[in-house]
Order: C-alpha cells, then sequence, then structure tokens
C-alpha cells in the first residue's frame, strides 16, 4: 500500500475503503507506529490540534464543555489541548500564547472579561477562533452562548408564579456580559410586581470567595423568601451558607440554582436548577469553527440556544408571616456586594 493510504488512515485525511483501513491499523498496531505530530506540523504548518482555553477547570461548566467539545473534534479526528486562565485576564494572555506555540488549527475560548483582550494574539497568529459562553456585545467572532437574559427570567417567573416577591440573586461577577444579562432577566421579569424587589449579590468568582461573602450576607440580615443563583459555585455556596446557618429549603427560602448537574438531582431536597445545552453549544462551536478552518469566510455567526427550567423539589409556594403582607408599590433593585448594600 502506498504511503499516501496509510497517512489517509492514521491521519484521518481522506476516506478509505474500510477493509484496507483496517489493515493499515492492525500493521500500525503490529509495529507499534505512532503519528509523529512534529513532523505533520512543518509539513501542513498547523496540526490536528484544536485549542481550548477556559476561565477555570475548577468551575464544572467549563469541565463539561471541554468534555463535550472533546466529542466532537475526537469524531473528526482531531486531539485538544486544554488552558486554564484561573479568571486572571494576564493568565488568559500567557496561556494563550502557550497554546499557540503549538500551532492549533483553531481554538475555542471563554474570556475571562467582557473586553477579551486576547482577540488580538488570536488575530495576529490567523488562527480561526469560537467564542463561547461569555459573549459580550461588540465581539467580532463566531460565538455561541445560551440566551441569559431568558433563562434567568423563567427562574424569576417561576418564584414569582409561586406567590414569591422578594428575591435574592446569587451572582458571581458583574464584569462578564453573561452575568449581567441573568440579572436582567430577572430584573424585568419582577419589574412588574407589586411589591417586587430584586437583591443582586456579587460573590465573586470562585467557591471559597462566594461561601465567604454569602456567609457575610446572612449576618447582615434576614433573607427575602426566595434565591436564584447564577451559576454553579454560586449554587453550591449558598446551599453550604443556608445549612450552616440553620436555613431550610424550601420551607425557609426557595431556591433555583444554575447549570444542572447530576448533585442537584441526587440532594434532598432535589434542586430546581436552569440546565444550559452544552451537548448543542459545544456541537455549534465545533460547526462554527470547522468551517472556519475550511476556509470560510463568512460573516461572523452568534447563535444563541434556549435553557430548561427543570422544576424539582427546591422550591414551594411562598407562605407569609402570620399578620403580615407583602408590600405594595414599585419594584426595586438593590445590589450589594460583600454584605454590604449600596
Amino acid at each position: 500500500m502506498s504511503p499516501g493510504t496509510v497517512s489517509n488512515v492514521l491521519g484521518n485525511r481522506k476516506p478509505v475503503d474500510p477493509v484496507l483501513a483496517e489493515r493499515v491499523r492492525r500493521a500500525a498496531a503490529e509495529l507499534g507506529y505512532r503519528v509523529h505530530r512534529a513532523a505533520s506540523q512543518l509539513r501542513s504548518g498547523r496540526t490536528k490540534v484544536v485549542a481550548v482555553l477556559v476561565p477555570g477547570l475548577e468551575n464544572p461548566f467549563f469541565t463539561a464543555l471541554v468534555a463535550a467539545l472533546e466529542r466532537c473534534t475526537r469524531a473528526e479526528g482531531y486531539e485538544i489541548i486544554v488552558g486554564s486562565a484561573g479568571e486572571d485576564e494576564d493568565v488568559e494572555a500567557n496561556r494563550l500564547s502557550a497554546l499557540l506555540s503549538w500551532r492549533p488549527a483553531g481554538v475555542v475560548i471563554v474570556p475571562c472579561r467582557d473586553r477579551f483582550a486576547t482577540r488580538s494574539l488570536l488575530v495576529e497568529e490567523r488562527v480561526p477562533f469560537v467564542v463561547v459562553d461569555r459573549v459580550a456585545d461588540d465581539i467580532e467572532a463566531d460565538c455561541v452562548a445560551i440566551d441569559n437574559a431568558a433563562a434567568a427570567g423563567a427562574a424569576a417567573e417561576h418564584l414569582i408564579g409561586l406567590g414569591h416577591r422578594e428575591i435574592l440573586v446569587a451572582a458571581s461577577t458583574s464584569q462578564v456580559a453573561n452575568i449581567r444579562a441573568r440579572c436582567a432577566g430577572i430584573r424585568e421579569a419582577v419589574a412588574g410586581v407589586p411589591g417586587g424587589t430584586v437583591e443582586i449579590l456579587e460573590l465573586g468568582p470562585t467557591f471559597e470567595t462566594a461561601a465567604e461573602r454569602m456567609e457575610a450576607r446572612m449576618r447582615a440580615g434576614p433573607l427575602p423568601s426566595a434565591a436564584i443563583a447564577l451559576t454553579n459555585f454560586t449554587t453550591l455556596a449558598l446551599l453550604g451558607s443556608l445549612t450552616r446557618f440553620g436555613v431550610r429549603v424550601p420551607d425557609d427560602l426557595s431556591l433555583v440554582g444554575f447549570d444542572d448537574y447530576a448533585w442537584m438531582q441526587a440532594t434532598t431536597p432535589s434542586i430546581t436548577a436552569v440546565r444550559q445545552p452544552i451537548d448543542r453549544m459545544a456541537a455549534e462551536a465545533w460547526r462554527c469553527l470547522s468551517a472556519r478552518m475550511a476556509g470560510s469566510d463568512a460573516p461572523w455567526r452568534r447563535a444563541e440556544f434556549a435553557a430548561e427550567l427543570e422544576i424539582r423539589q427546591s422550591t414551594r409556594p411562598a407562605v407569609p408571616a402570620p399578620g403580615t403582607s407583602r408590600r405594595e408599590g414599585k419594584s426595586e433593585v438593590r445590589r450589594v456586594q460583600q454584605g454590604r448594600t449600596t
């Protein structure tokens, strides 16, 4: 058989007759042959590698996204290399430079902040890229995200429908567009509700800071009757703090979480949560990136997916305290950070 046939089979370059392809793979296995990635790079200028850079691998959402992307790329003969920015823009720039040194065929990136300063590195390198999840309005790139305002708004409408009028929003940081959009969706849902209030608490990007700031808020005064946590970290931090302070879910406080993971179904009570379609987001990101890697110069594409609200045991109808009534009047929004209202 020719060297070209072997290259097509082992490099997944072109379709080869299945019987012949199996002979090539069997011979390679017997000889202990492995594809020489560096040599392939010298010939093509790019590797069969896609780089993925996320703000933090401690966050289950980002690890789930990486796993979904890996399933997409593997099906077409690509490998992935992954970097974590630690929610730091300087680290993001260093990690991206390191990933680009591998000469990847394309990049999938979740920026740390809206300004996406590392975009210039990708443009200079002339490498195709797609932005996922944290998508600011002015990003010039293919982008994939959910309809964040609608997703969080649906969570608020669920609580309003149960009679809750005062809602605590456990956010991570207002420095990223998707969190701001979720807050805006909740505000819009509550805006026309008599006596409706929204208290926004910024807990930071990590579980440790989130737990610390949540406990500071709980020491500062009574909680509303319901809460929406806008990330999986803030959901965990909120639950942990409620447990330590003896606040029962849903008897004392109804809770809606974000990012639906197995533990949210297994815990007691099970957690009502917004489920992001991670597999569909990854598939769309890979579709966009594949087109760019193939040379497409079509206009930038912005894809938004709908999220689902999974209603479980952590929410229940509001029960006003005896002798009290809900305040009537214009709804208000309060922003709370590190336990202090501004």
